[in-house]
């Protein structure tokens, strides 16, 4: 999939290739592992900063959401739907964060229910919410994927 496209009624971004030099889905035996997508359009970063703050919780938790959909997207490249995804088994949620900011959890919550909205059962997972000093780009959030697929 290269265009943006709809999921079960959800809006994903198009495919965007790496900014960098890395591979943004790993598939093997199985798995994928999507590399860690940060909320962005194009060159533009949606909320960049650090939460707590520059950035507010609740735009944190857009971020996550766009993270997410960016994550899905390079899973769908991928795998060539996300029909293939069996189930996902982990996320990981860096979260950009001032001192002493502690909800991390509360900014992974956006990326977990969205998940769980778009794909179902399939979308529980095990998670991590990790507070960092920072992140590529100056952004907000960054979103880490592990699912079990189908071959294509």
């Amino acid at each position: 999939m290269t265009g943006a496209f709809s999921y079960r009624g959800h809006e994903l971004p198009a495919y965007q290739e790496p900014a960098y030099c890395y591979t943004s889905v790993m598939v093997h035996d199985g798995q994928a592992w999507v590399s860690g997508s940060v909320p962005k359009t194009g060159d533009s970063d949606l909320h960049p900063g650090k939460v707590g703050a520059d950035v507010t919780i609740e735009q944190a938790k857009q971020a996550a959401e766009l993270a997410v959909r960016n994550a899905l997207s390079s899973l769908a490249h991928a795998i060539g739907d996300l029909d293939n995804v069996e189930q996902l088994l982990k996320i990981t949620v860096f979260v950009a964060s001032a001192q002493s900011f502690n909800q991390q959890p509360r900014v992974a919550d956006a990326a977990s229910i969205l998940l769980r909205e778009i794909l179902g059962d399939r979308g529980n997972h095990a998670r991590s919410a990790v507070g960092v000093a920072e992140l590529p780009r100056n952004s907000c959030v960054e979103i880490e994927l592990v699912a079990a697929v189908r071959a294509s």
